[in-house]
């Protein structure tokens, strides 16, 4: 089926833009598609669904904000129910763990008579270097609402290896996949391995979850991302997924990619250069 494109939604992000990357490495024709492409696709006008969809054959599927918006359930039945519809044959769904919304849309697509992977993953590695954490540590300082609960974060690499594996391999088909990192490590465990791998002091610091959306409302931050944030720290992290799983290695055939890994990938990458110029100088 290489003849076909296979869709990605979401063609920016994390997860996205390695998935596009590793699939027409590997010879596939891909239709990666986002707000801002030429043929857009935007979860919150469905006219910009079925042009994206029509002529795949397969689909991987990333929700934004999160699945665990109220809003969300709704939409990803509105989405599968049309993809149906069009010919869609096969759609990966990355997932979020311990979230009831995340749980709610898997079910929508795991009933919908299409064939299916749901890649359900813990916080991202990656999180730190490319995504909101990574203004604290560039400041020396990363602060959140998060105590002593430990997670086992993933590195995306490893998810997008198992997206591809299952959009690519048959065996696969109709299972899902837990996937973490090898190691669950708290916010401060983290920043102390961060800190000793690159030379540089940093520290982290928990605060009031109040506190914590009360700064983000000062910052003009959208308030749907507000109640997401919220709800992440307190209901999605409260120890529920401290649990080290196995789908990568399921998925694989080899274990997911430990933390440390993933520190020295960053640094390969430089986003923390500027605290290595300051610890040189």
């Amino acid at each position: 089926m290489k003849q076909s494109p296979i869709l990605i939604i979401g063609k920016n992000g994390k997860t996205g833009a390695r998935v596009n990357q590793r699939l027409q490495s590997l010879g596939y024709k891909t239709r990666a598609v986002s707000r801002s492409t030429s043929l857009s696709f935007d979860w919150e006008n469905s006219d910009t669904w079925r042009p994206a969809i029509e002529g795949t054959h397969s689909a991987y599927v990333t929700y934004q904000p999160d699945l665990a918006v109220p809003r969300a359930e709704a939409t990803i039945k509105e989405f599968v129910q049309l993809a149906k519809d069009v010919g869609l044959e096969h759609i990966v769904l990355l997932s979020g763990r311990g979230e009831d919304g995340a749980q709610r849309a898997e079910e929508i697509l795991k009933t919908s008579g299409l064939s299916w992977n749901i890649v359900r993953a813990s916080w991202f590695a990656q999180n730190f270097s490319e995504s909101f954490m990574l203004e604290g540590i560039l400041d020396g300082e990363l602060v959140l609402p998060a105590g002593d609960i430990a997670e086992p974060f993933i590195d995306v690499d490893d998810i997008a290896d198992v997206v591809v594996a299952a959009l690519t391999e048959t065996s696969h088909r109709n299972k899902l996949f837990e996937v973490t990192g090898p190691r669950a490590l708290t916010f401060a465990q983290c920043i102390d391995e961060i800190s000793d791998a690159i030379g540089h002091p940093l520290k982290f610091t928990s605060i009031p979850v109040d506190a914590y959306i009360n700064a983000l409302n000062e910052q003009g931050v959208p308030k749907e991302m507000q109640w997401l944030l919220r709800e992440l720290f307190t209901v999605v992290f409260d120890g529920r997924n401290c649990e080290v799983m196995s789908g990568v290695e399921e998925a694989l055939g080899r274990p997911a990619t430990d933390f440390k890994t993933y520190i020295h990938k960053a640094i390969e990458s430089g986003v923390w250069n500027p605290l290595m110029q300051k610890k040189s100088a």
